[in-house]
């Protein structure tokens, strides 16, 4: 009797066993295909057709109802893994500042899982009104993810979901009217969506239960609304000639570019790659970020040496520079700019300064409280983030033209896009400098959010590059020009001439979005609220789903 209860006893552990390797191979298996499923999505994959269903496999886990410590943990690693290839450019400036990013950010999407972990098992005991409302405040939910991400810490908005579908313009319209939260929104629907109908055909096949499931054709008719049904604004446009826009890529090497034993030598490169575009006549020839060795206003020299390049050129230049002054006080004042040079008047008294300063890169936050973190982080003093537009008059032949100017990652924050626009901007421009990583993603991802800020609010966008990406997009996504070399790369030392153009219809008008800024970020909290308040009073009944399949 004693031996018989030891050979079950053996028995069940073995089996517990096989069980727990079970799971355990299941939950590896989920965080693989989402972490493959993330890279793909994004720059550098080339499969943005995958943020479609990026989310299904942990939420068919989830309807499992595993084990929480399981669930998180491998879901963690595998959002982790897919955030530390993406933003694996990150290591050529810090390997912890990569590693440590790659898991705060994962904690955004891992929140909204462990939401749909509640949620998805308790949807089969709703009625079919409760259960979309309630599908509706998980998709909100992950827009308020997004948006706390942007705005926690100082923010980090890299590659929202929406980003995916920076080179497939026709969902993106919907962001003139609702932001690229909206196409946030409808892809992370989508998923939930295809995921329920998953749920039910697997309940078809076993049992014949009904196949119906309101929630995927509710997302089949949110992705008709998104796409063609807004597609057809970009259809009979009125375009008319902008400008010639020069664009020069200097490709400085970021480990001498601030040597003052290299000055003569950086000058000389911008100024041949400049001169080298002038029998293509541009109209405006446009520098990228902080790109001359020197301060070009609180330098008299480099100064005088801009406005000799524009005399030369014979055409205005627009350039990221560094401006110098002091305040009353005689404390030093240091601001990341753009510039106006003219070849007629030199430089022009109004410029654009950051507005959104790269913290621990441009400034140690709270640093009258540490003072011994300038240790551990040595970038000098602090730069004095800018408070307005700034926007610059250029003349053109036929007009003047209102240049509103973003630099380096500004292009990723919609809000500083939607006011420059607001203060009368007819064409954004992003003077930025990615070579600080490397020849891989980051300069490709870093473009997708200019593509996002050209579509909400109507306007052409400018990008010019240190060694790329540098092109332009038009008003409804489309990227026009890119500048590659003869292998196709972005990354090289040179330039070109892009004829510029623009649709008349949006001349002095504001899209919707532009005018109300982020109102569907409201409405998706009163979304996510509603259906956690809908899913938190409703006694959980585990057999529920078990009775509704008989």
């Amino acid at each position: 009797m004693v031996a018989a209860s030891a050979r079950v006893s053996g028995h069940d552990r073995g089996r517990d066993s096989r069980s727990r390797l079970i799971r355990l191979g299941l939950g590896a298996s989920i965080a693989g295909l989402t972490a493959v499923l993330m890279v793909a999505a994004f720059p550098p994959g080339r499969f943005p057709e995958a943020a479609y269903i990026l989310a299904i496999p942990g939420l068919l886990w989830s309807r499992r109802r595993p084990e929480w410590r399981l669930f998180l943990g491998f879901l963690f690693l595998g959002l982790f893994t897919g955030w530390v290839v993406l933003i694996w450019w990150l290591h050529h400036v810090t390997w912890v500042g990569m590693i440590g990013m790659s898991g705060v950010v994962a904690l955004f999407p891992l929140v909204w899982f462990a939401a749909a972990r509640f949620a998805m098992p308790r949807l089969a005991e709703l009625e079919v009104a409760t259960r979309i409302t309630a599908v509706l405040g998980l998709a909100g939910l992950w827009v308020v993810l997004e948006w706390a991400r942007m705005h926690l810490f100082s923010g980090f908005p890299w590659l929202p979901l929406a980003a995916s579908q920076w080179e497939r313009p026709i969902l993106l319209q919907s962001a003139a009217f609702t932001g690229f939260w909206g196409i946030s929104f409808i892809l992370i629907f989508f998923n939930l969506g295809l995921a329920l109908y998953l749920v039910r055909l697997v309940g078809f096949v076993r049992r014949r239960n009904g196949r119906f499931c309101p929630e995927f054709y509710l997302a089949l008719v949110f992705l008709f609304l998104g796409s063609f049904g807004l597609y057809r604004t970009a259809t009979g446009q009125k375009r008319e000639p902008l400008m010639r826009a020069g664009v020069t890529q200097p490709y400085i090497p970021q480990v001498i570019k601030w040597d003052p034993s290299e000055a003569r030598s950086i000058l000389d490169t911008i100024y041949r790659t400049t001169l080298n575009l002038k029998a293509l006549e541009p109209t405006v020839m446009f520098w990228p970020e902080a790109v001359t060795p020197l301060a070009v206003l609180g330098n008299a020299s480099m100064q005088g040496w801009v406005e000799t390049v524009s005399r030369d050129l014979d055409a205005p230049i627009v350039l990221g520079g560094i401006a110098f002054s002091e305040d009353d006080g005689g404390a030093e004042l240091w601001h990341n700019s753009v510039f106006l040079v003219k070849p007629d008047t030199g430089l022009s008294p109004v410029f654009y300064s950051k507005r959104h300063l790269v913290p621990f890169g441009e400034y140690i936050p709270l640093r009258r409280f540490f003072p011994w973190a300038a240790k551990f982080v040595p970038i000098g003093g602090d730069f004095t983030p800018g408070d307005t537009s700034g926007l610059l008059s250029v003349n053109l032949p036929e007009r003047t033209l209102s240049l509103g100017s973003l630099i380096c990652y500004e292009d990723v924050y919609p809000a500083l896009a939607r006011r420059t626009t607001l203060d009368g901007a007819a064409l954004l421009y992003v003077a930025t400098n990615n070579a600080w990583y490397g020849e891989g993603a980051a300069a490709y991802q870093h473009a997708a959010h200019s593509v996002l800020r050209a579509v909400e609010n109507r306007r052409p966008v400018l990008r010019t590059g240190n060694g790329g990406w540098s092109g332009w997009i038009d008003e409804y996504g489309l990227i026009r020009n890119v500048l590659v070399n003869d292998e196709e790369s972005i990354y090289f030392r040179g330039g070109s001439v892009f004829e510029l153009d623009r649709d008349r219809r949006w001349i002095g008008r504001l899209s919707f979005y532009t005018r109300h800024g982020d109102w569907f970020v409201l409405l998706s909290f009163v979304l996510a609220v509603t259906g956690a308040v809908l899913l938190v009073r409703r006694p959980y009944d585990p057999l529920a789903e078990v009775r509704s399949t008989k």
